[in-house]
């Protein structure tokens, strides 16, 4: 045994001063963690966090987004002043009535200052998970009861919700399709939107004009009118109306794009040009302008674009034929003029539909009433000659074309008729346009057996 007197101290085994120099290690890393931490913040470092704060009150929305992408520590901070009261008051303007602010066009103001925070946020929650980026966003914007589907008092005369839609648009322009499906569905479930629709697709067409007045505006103004790209409109359009059978997307269609009540002296006609509560006897009581129809138009062309990967051709006819249909009986004509703005594609593929199924009858009255449309809008007749003689190419065999044409004929013979009755019988009020039916409808005939005449005779001297 070795003795150990004399030494007057006990020794310290290695071992134990191994454990002992990682703790050391450790405790230097941390340090030098919070060190590297600190030194993130650059010449901000050395400011308290209020003083910080109060610089950014300096700082316009633009270079505060810019400050947040210095570091993941300032983007840390620059998150904690937001949630923060003054942060909210600064960042979440509320000035939704106010449309006229000293020295600005009405709304762009705002307008611009929600495209920017849209920015800020984007940066500021880049690192974080779409599912947490939504809820911090969520947690940011939930006391803007403006920005809530049911939320304003006053919804056509605010722009709450079209600056909650240059917001969203701004956060997510660039995130893959899983990650703005996750958006809808996050939206859906905020807004309740999909109840709502329910709601107003299985009621009597205007029983509920108030909602379907806020669902028009909460889908136009927050999920489709803010984006440059059509495949991004298109995304958006198919979300709302996919989850519905046809007859309740035709419904819908209508609910946000058909026609709406003018309301003279509304201070925000300029900017919401679908403003007023939703007219749905409009396409059936008389022929209607153009501008009825346009957004429906615009509508059925974007989900017939190549765009639109979730719909085929069929789907899109079908959608078209629904429509026609709401929420009775559209009168011809007004469906011939929603074909006409649809585009030749469109307007082709539905003809084509008729003559394929049989439907030679019905499909002259739509030709006749084309040419009327074109008289009327002052189209090009020849269009109308063109688009029937495509139209009689899909016949199979020379006698049903020939049937197709004696239709034609017969159609334009029955209606010239039954609209001169309707000028003899004289029982007109102040309002009744029959005479000036009946001059739109012969000159449409002549001008449209004009071009065939036209046509017929370049083709006998080539």
């Amino acid at each position: 045994m070795t003795s150990t007197a004399g030494t007057g101290y006990t020794l310290i085994p290695n071992q134990k001063y191994r454990r002992s120099n990682r703790r050391y290690r450790q405790r230097c890393n941390i340090s030098d963690a919070d060190s590297q931490s600190l030194s993130t913040l650059g010449y901000f470092q050395t400011l308290p966090l209020e003083i910080f704060q109060i610089v950014l009150n300096y700082l316009s929305v633009k270079d505060i987004s810019m400050l947040s992408m210095v570091s993941k520590t300032i983007s840390n901070r620059l998150l904690n002043y937001i949630s923060t009261a003054s942060g909210n008051r600064r960042l979440l303007l509320q000035d939704f009535h106010n449309l006229e602010l000293p020295g600005k066009r009405e709304g762009s103001y705002i307008l611009e200052h929600y495209k920017s925070l849209g920015l800020l946020l984007k940066r500021c929650t880049l690192l974080l998970p779409t599912k947490d980026r939504l809820k911090y966003i969520h947690k940011i914007l939930s006391e803007v009861s403006c920005f809530k589907l049911n939320g304003c008092p006053s919804p056509l005369h605010c722009l709450g919700l079209q600056c909650y839609g240059v917001f969203l648009q701004i956060l997510t322009a660039g995130w893959d399709e899983l990650e703005c499906h996750r958006v809808f569905n996050f939206l859906c479930e905020l807004s309740n939107l999909p109840r709502k629709v329910q709601t107003v697709v299985s009621s009597k067409p205007g029983s509920a004009r108030k909602l379907e007045l806020r669902i028009r505006l909460y889908c136009r103004s927050v999920l489709l009118n803010h984006w440059i790209h059509r495949s991004d409109s298109a995304f958006w359009l198919t979300r709302i109306l996919k989850p519905w059978p046809m007859v309740n997307q035709a419904r819908l269609l209508y609910i946000i794009f058909g026609p709406v009540s003018s309301l003279d002296g509304d201070v925000l006609i300029n900017i919401l040009l679908y403003s007023g509560h939703v007219v749905w006897q409009k396409m059936i009581e008389g022929p209607t302008d153009e501008t009825s129809l346009k957004g429906l138009a615009d509508a059925i062309k974007l989900l017939y674009d190549t765009e639109a990967r979730e719909w085929t051709a069929d789907d899109v006819i079908s959608l078209v034929d629904e429509l026609s249909v709401v929420p009775r009986e559209w009168l011809m004509e007004n469906n011939a003029r929603l074909l006409i703005l649809s585009g030749n594609n469109i307007c082709f593929t539905f003809m084509a539909s008729k003559a394929v199924n049989g439907r030679a009858v019905e499909l002259a009255r739509l030709m006749v009433f084309l040419a009327l449309v074109c008289e009327k809008d002052l189209y090009c007749m020849d269009w109308a000659v063109k688009m029937m003689q495509k139209v009689c190419k899909v016949f199979s065999t020379p006698g049903e074309r020939n049937n197709f044409l004696q239709c034609v004929e017969n159609a334009f013979a029955h209606m010239i008729m039954d609209m001169l009755q309707a000028v003899l019988s004289g029982d007109r009020d102040e309002e009744d346009n029959s005479f000036l039916n009946l001059f739109h409808l012969v000159n449409a005939q002549a001008n449209f057996h004009k071009e065939i005449l036209y046509l017929t005779m370049r083709s006998n001297t080539i």
